[in-house]
């Protein structure tokens, strides 16, 4: 997997690498194996996913199981949060109680995080965030964050938008879970890319990173504004759910209302050749092979980069076209 790497100033390696240690002297079992910190070359991994909400959840699922196994040196405890943060503070919480070699976690909202962060810390147990990065003044809390920059995609949606559709347009934005990192740094980045522009986002709101979210936000669109231009979705399945209901509508999404999103899942790769999106920046779900490599080092006591920033593309019907057999996800 092509990726940048940001290294935060202040990192601090020696005590990230001597938590780490700690970790593998004290690090237990999670509940059948032995762990990496029992001398075994196995890492007791607790692992808490946000949920099942969209298709690229499902892909970034699949691909972490895939990789985080027994003969890859894992021991993996895999939680479903159901989009609730309690859900997640207490997997958290249990697997620390376990005592497992490494936490990660793709955090629900960014914020709420510092208590439970602290425990594991205390208890000497390296964090792992994926995908999504928590708001906290204490970095120390974690040791490596593994993503994408959601800033620069919804910005790079937006700059398309302004280079391709013109600058005269009337936008309503199906916005992410209220309060997680891609909803709100992929507003942030749109909302940059159309200042000073003649774009207006008329409506906005959260279809909860859904499919079904999408359709029903978006038939409320539909009622209340009869001028819509263009529908800026945070993901692609609440894009697909807006397909829904501007066809049941009796118009024509990616012509009579245009359709930018972002993820690039086969299901919006596939709606964006048949002409239904218009525009789709990648968001790559494969952060499996990453995950497994930090938790190796912060087990193993060795220095880690602070934040891990994935490559991701963009596609036009025609980029899109050229790939969409040989997507994995």
């Amino acid at each position: 997997m092509k990726r940048k790497t940001f290294l935060r100033a202040g990192l601090a390696t020696l005590s990230i690498a001597a938590m780490a240690a700690m970790s593998a002297c004290s690090g237990g079992d999670s509940g059948g194996g032995e762990a990496g910190g029992s001398g075994s070359e196995t890492i007791a991994l607790g692992f808490s996913q946000v949920g099942a909400e969209s298709g690229w959840r499902a892909a970034n699922t699949k691909d972490i199981q895939d990789t985080l196994t027994e003969e890859n040196g894992f021991k993996l405890s895999f939680s479903d949060a159901q989009q609730k943060q309690e859900n997640q503070i207490q997997a958290l919480r249990s697997y620390i109680a376990q005592g497992v070699d490494v936490l990660a976690f793709s955090p629900v909202v960014e914020t709420g995080w510092d208590a439970v962060l602290q425990e594991a810390k205390s208890a000497n147990i390296p964090v792992i965030l994926t995908d999504r990065a928590v708001d906290t003044t204490d970095d120390s809390l974690f040791a490596s964050f593994i993503g994408s920059d959601f800033v620069a995609e919804g910005q790079r949606a937006g700059d398309w938008v302004v280079e391709n559709l013109g600058k005269d347009l009337k936008v309503v934005e199906l916005q992410g879970t209220t309060g997680s990192a891609p909803a709100i740094d992929r507003k942030e980045g749109f909302g940059k890319a159309i200042e000073g522009t003649d774009i207006d986002i008329i409506d906005s709101q959260t279809g909860d990173f859904t499919r079904a979210g999408g359709k029903q936000v978006m038939e409320g669109f539909l009622n209340s504004h009869d001028d819509i231009d263009l529908v800026f979705a945070h993901n692609d399945d609440m894009g697909l759910g807006a397909i829904e209901a501007i066809e049941a509508a009796g118009k024509k999404p990616g012509k009579d209302i245009k359709i930018v999103t972002i993820d690039a899942v086969k299901d919006g790769m596939q709606a964006l050749v048949d002409g239904k999106i218009n525009y789709i920046v990648e968001c790559n779900p494969l952060l499996g092979e990453d995950l497994a490599e930090i938790a190796k080092k912060v087990v193993a006591g060795e220095a880690v980069e602070k934040r891990i920033v994935v490559e991701d593309a963009a596609f036009t019907q025609e980029e899109a076209a050229k790939v969409l057999a040989d997507r994995t996800y």
